[in-house]
């Protein structure tokens, strides 16, 4: 009897972002699929230490922090991999020469960021973000925002939470106290069943909630 083939093993992926945030809402939103992508490291402007097989890094909001730029991690363990809301082409070039061998965009469903992942791990081409027309965030906002029952304020700040703005980064840019602040956030997450805020940032990164102030602009010192 010939034995079954070997489980493939799950690509190791390991996750550079400015905010830790952000870091813990894609680990969150990638659990239920360790069978094919597993996290194996996360960290905040720092170099992974071990091995790993891709590195999904936010390059267009990177800062250089203790000697280690994007050259190091592009010659570093893994495939680096340009993982923003900016779907902008002159981001998308501008990573690809600093050594991205690939872009994805933070508004990906789950599925479709996990295949991807498995796609340029095997040395499949994987196209670049298409550059978004004007509303077409407002629209994944508005899709988002009837499935859950959010109005457009609560859908606002989730956005901003998942780009990984504290309480009062998000009151500051929005003009609004910061009970105000708390108040939406305490009706957004009993209206999509969540309870932490890396299960919000990780519904908000299923569901293509795009903060305004990104939506069809670039800017050099915009995060991501």
């Amino acid at each position: 009897m010939t034995p079954p083939d070997p489980a493939p093993t799950p690509v190791r992926v390991a996750i550079v972002d400015d905010y830790e945030l952000v870091i813990a809402g894609v680990r969150e939103m990638l659990l239920p699929f360790s069978d094919r992508v597993v996290a194996t490291e996360w960290a905040s402007r720092t170099m992974p230490e071990g091995d790993v097989d891709v590195l999904l890094c936010d390059m267009f909001g990177y800062v250089d922090s203790e000697g280690v730029d994007l050259a190091t991690l592009a010659a570093g363990p893994g495939k680096l991999v340009a993982y923003s809301w900016s779907t902008d082409p002159r981001a998308v070039a501008r990573a690809r020469e600093q050594g991205a061998v690939a872009c994805l965009s933070k508004g990906l469903p789950a599925e479709a960021l996990v295949t991807a992942i498995e796609d340029i791990h095997a040395g499949r081409p994987v196209p670049d973000p298409a550059p978004g027309p004007p509303g077409r965030g407002a629209f994944a906002e508005l899709t988002a925002r009837e499935l859950a029952g959010l109005s457009p304020r609560e859908a606002e700040v989730l956005a901003m939470i998942a780009k990984g703005l504290s309480n009062e980064e998000i009151g500051a840019q929005l003009y609004l106290s910061i009970n105000s602040i708390k108040t939406y956030i305490r009706t957004a997450y009993r209206k999509i069943g969540v309870t932490r805020r890396s299960q919000a940032v990780a519904w908000a990164l299923r569901h293509r909630l795009t903060p305004a102030t990104d939506r069809g602009r670039f800017d050099d010192s915009a995060r991501g």
